[in-house]
């Protein structure tokens, strides 16, 4: 009889070693960076054949401005935030990008800017909306989170507590540039000529918008002391109106940090972006779903999104230091940087 016992006992534990290790989790937990960074400056139909030598080269030099900007920052002890905040300011004060300085016109002319901001580590988060005279949203955003109660100001109101805070205000002439001016003219007019007055709604989303490339800009931040920060600046679509907010400046869609699992920036066709609650998901799927950072971004972009007719991107940077560019279009201005220095800059769809 304790023959019988022992074979069984030996049996069940040759069992054990020989079948499948599982893991409750996917995620690699070993770090493969102890910090890094990762931008993007838009998506959309970018297309080699459509850009000049010249300007690839300027927006090559600028994302590695931007970048090199947060990494030094990192390098050297600094805070996720900081790098955040510092990295998308280069690209703010940069006419190439639909942000700050490049910031794209509403149907009325002027220029409306949102940004977000959030923090990985607190949960906590700021964001601002409709802005028109606040130089940095950026700064702006990340402003409501460290000094208010509140995670989102919006017009006016933001505008009065980043001029109480002493944050740098301007004239809202300082974010004209002629090409982006003339962009809208050319969407107007396309209005007037090839549509009448019971379409005019239609033509919010026009072919045209829905195709061209969204230079909102955006950055993740993973620094020494584990902590990641991402934050989101655009200017947003090109002929919106009404007062239209997209999903930059909204917490779970266009920005989500979270220390467990990772951060994320969008860029892209908003509307979608807020309906399918993009950053967060990818967020969810890696929590509650065990996915890796690759995973989770590919189902919610390629999977998820694209079902949904929506079109953009995403960059992410999950707690070990990996790092992810996401998209469904033709390109997106995107750049990285790991712990060792090795710098990444694409454009297009390679």
């Amino acid at each position: 009889m304790k023959n019988i016992y022992f074979f069984l006992v030996l049996l069940l534990i040759l069992s054990a070693c020989n079948s499948p290790k599982t893991t409750s989790n996917k995620q690699n937990d070993t770090p493969v960076n102890e910090f890094a960074i990762i931008i993007h400056g838009g998506a959309g139909t970018i297309l080699k054949e459509n850009m000049t030598p010249e300007k690839e080269t300027a927006y090559k030099a600028k994302l590695e401005e931007a970048i090199k900007t947060g990494y030094e920052i990192l390098k050297n002890g600094g805070s996720s935030g900081d790098a955040v905040v510092k990295t998308i300011q280069v690209m703010e004060e940069s006419s190439l990008f639909n942000a700050g300085k490049g910031a794209v016109f509403t149907h009325e002319e002027t220029n409306e800017l949102d940004a977000s901001f959030m923090d990985g580590k607190t949960l906590n988060a700021g964001a601002v909306a409709g802005v028109k005279d606040i130089k940095s949203p950026i700064e702006a955003a990340r402003t409501v989170m460290t000094n208010s109660d509140h995670v989102m100001l919006s017009g006016v109101g933001a505008s009065q507590f980043a001029k109480e805070q002493g944050l740098e205000i301007v004239d809202p002439s300082y974010f004209y540039t002629e090409n982006r001016f003339k962009s809208l003219q050319r969407i107007k007019d396309k209005e007037k000529t090839t549509l009448d007055h019971d379409d005019k709604e239609a033509a919010f989303y026009d072919t045209d918008i829905k195709n061209s490339k969204f230079g909102t800009v955006g950055c993740v931040a993973l620094d020494k002391e584990g902590n990641i920060s991402a934050g989101t600046s655009t200017g947003g679509m090109t002929n919106k109106r009404w007062g239209r907010i997209g999903d930059s400046p909204i917490i779970g869609s266009g920005t989500y940090a979270n220390n467990k699992t990772c951060g994320v920036s969008s860029t892209g066709w908003g509307e979608y972006f807020i309906r399918s609650q993009v950053a967060y998901d990818i967020s969810a799927q890696m929590e509650y779903q065990q996915k890796s950072l690759k995973e989770a971004t590919k189902d919610v972009i390629q999977n998820k999104l694209t079902k949904l007719g929506g079109t953009g991107g995403v960059v992410t940077l999950d707690k070990n230091g990996n790092m992810s560019f996401e998209f469904n279009t033709a390109g997106m201005y995107r750049a990285s940087m790991n712990d060792k220095g090795d710098l990444v800059i694409k454009i297009y769809n390679d």
